[in-house]
């Protein structure tokens, strides 16, 4: 019964801190726990990652697949200062998003900071939730700046 009132609790959450996307995931898996499918849980758990991925990605790929952004526009981005920086900025995010898989796998009980940070970001800082991962990574990076600094502390 406790995953319920969780499960509820984060429904008004959602509600409150108008993240629909926090609130109908809850939503759709308390469905799925009182209608009792609890054995697609884990499935869930082990493919959302990736389904929620893919359709991210499908909305990134759009414009180019719409003909919206052609060659000349890819060239600009490619020649110009922001394209570079845009180039490394997806390149170090994909790179901090593997240290936070890493760490997700070697430390799973991180996963509750994670979601309760997450939904504290999109309660009171309007922030938008994209992702466990991205926030593990952040996590892996701030653990390693606080490790090297108590290091050279203590």
């Amino acid at each position: 019964m406790t995953g319920e009132i969780i499960l509820v609790a984060l429904i008004i959450i959602g509600l409150i801190g108008r993240s629909p996307i926090i609130a109908t995931a809850a939503c759709i898996l308390l469905i799925v726990k009182l209608i009792h499918l609890e054995r697609f849980l884990p499935t869930i758990e082990r493919r959302g990652l990736e389904l929620g991925l893919l359709f991210l990605t499908f909305s990134v790929l759009v414009p180019f697949a719409s003909g919206r952004i052609q060659t000349k526009e890819i060239m600009g981005a490619l020649t110009s200062w922001p394209g570079w920086l845009a180039l490394a900025g997806g390149a170090l995010a994909t790179y901090v998003n593997g240290k936070g898989l890493e760490m997700l796998k070697f430390d799973p009980q991180l996963i509750v900071g994670i979601v309760i940070g997450s939904i504290l970001g999109i309660v009171f800082l309007r922030g938008i939730p994209v992702g466990p991962l991205m926030a593990a990574g952040l996590t892996a990076l701030l653990y390693k700046i606080f490790s090297m600094i108590s290091d050279r502390l203590g």
